[in-house]
């Protein structure tokens, strides 16, 4: 018997014996998520229901840990490597929601914005670890004592959910619930510096005895049928532009990588950027040649920001320097919310055509010894 996450077409029949969360009329053209503890006949069973879109067992899931910045605090440097500091844009009007550890929202950095949160942990909305307040301090924090630390300062409403516990663990079914609770709301933009921790299953599973074969065999098909089901969920995203949601992803490629042991030592970047219609980042430097792939940011992310000595809120109430592709993702979600204002002044704003203008923005310009594994389309720039 195992957990397993469902995604439903609520317009088509099921079979009976099995249940699914309840929506309003007002929600009914939405997919929804469920979950069931079954066994191998359930789960076969289900495979045949007309109603399921995908299904998957719940897969552990983590925080992609920062590193301890090296530089000096109190240069926040990213704002001006992706031109958000020359941008006529502020993220005005535009919703994002950080799908993280939670958020310290007495921070002076999110004075004015409404944050609206709902922990999917059963924990409560405290950010014990730090990383969702640094995270979102980086997309919209406001200036703190004259410095600048938010790329999109014009954001006045974003979703926080809290999807790893103070631990930093998490599992896929919140993830999935989150995604869909923060389309319903809204969102425009999705931020997520998480990844799927498959070797954490596989630790899990030689915990309960099981031989490290069958750990490994059984871990690799439940990471594969996430896979499915991330995508399936990307796909039911992209389907609800028609009914008015209509949201970009973008997430942290990981930081698993050790280029400083060997150039050749680059780990891929795994769920949530590895899927479908993701824009997957990866982390940049600055280095005597200008900047580079940070030697711990995963290879096969679409684009690159900055992601080392980055300055952002922290629970203390004050400010810290972090690096990693956590630091990274955020920069990106804040230039995406820049373009989305700039999109939308034309009259063509949706998530298609602002992923578009994002990963075309991207230049190699000043970028020193870098491939497209390693960075991608380059660094991002904002409008």
């Amino acid at each position: 018997m195992r957990k397993v996450v469902i995604l439903r077409r609520p317009d088509v029949g099921r079979r009976d014996g099995f249940s699914t969360k309840s929506f309003g009329a007002a929600e009914r053209a939405a997919p929804s998520i469920s979950s069931e503890v079954l066994d191998a006949s359930d789960e076969a069973e289900l495979a045949r229901d007309p109603g399921v879109v995908a299904s998957a067992p719940v897969m552990p899931t983590r925080l992609i840990r920062p590193l301890a910045a090296e530089g000096a605090a109190g240069e926040p440097w990213g704002i001006s490597a992706v031109g958000a500091d020359a941008s006529a844009f502020d993220g005005s009007g535009i919703v994002v929601a950080v799908l993280d550890t939670g958020i310290y929202a007495e921070h002076p950095a999110f004075k004015g914005i409404r944050l609206e949160t709902r922990d999917f942990t059963g924990e409560g909305m405290q950010d014990a670890l730090g990383h969702g307040t640094h995270c979102a301090g980086v997309i919209f924090g406001q200036d703190v004592e004259g410095i600048r630390i938010g790329v999109a300062r014009g954001v006045r409403r974003a979703l926080i959910g809290k999807v790893l516990g103070d631990d930093g663990s998490g599992d896929s079914e919140m993830v999935f619930d989150a995604m869909h609770w923060a389309s319903a709301g809204g969102a425009n933009v999705i931020s997520m510096s998480l990844g799927f921790d498959f070797p954490g299953l596989v630790e899990d599973l030689e915990g309960q005895g099981w031989p490290i074969r069958l750990a490994t065999s059984t871990a690799l098909e439940a990471y594969r049928a996430n896979l499915i089901m991330f995508n399936a969920v990307m796909s039911e995203l992209k389907a609800g532009r028609a009914f008015g949601r209509d949201v970009l992803v973008v997430a942290a490629s990981g930081n698993e990588s050790e280029r400083q042991v060997d150039p050749k030592f680059r780990i891929a970047a795994s769920l949530p950027s590895a899927a479908d219609d993701v824009l997957s980042v990866a982390a940049l430097g600055r280095g005597v040649g200008g900047l580079s792939v940070a030697e711990f940011s995963n290879i096969g992310a679409k684009l690159s920001g900055p992601g080392v000595d980055v300055l952002s809120a922290w629970p203390d109430g004050g400010l810290r320097s972090l690096s990693g592709t956590s630091m990274a993702c955020p920069h990106i979600a804040g230039v995406a919310a820049l373009w989305w204002q700039s999109v939308a002044a034309r009259g063509t704003a949706g998530a298609f055509n602002v992923g578009a203008k994002v990963v075309a923005s991207c230049t190699r310009e000043g970028l020193a010894d870098t491939g497209q594994e390693d960075v991608g389309e380059g660094l991002v720039r904002a409008p």
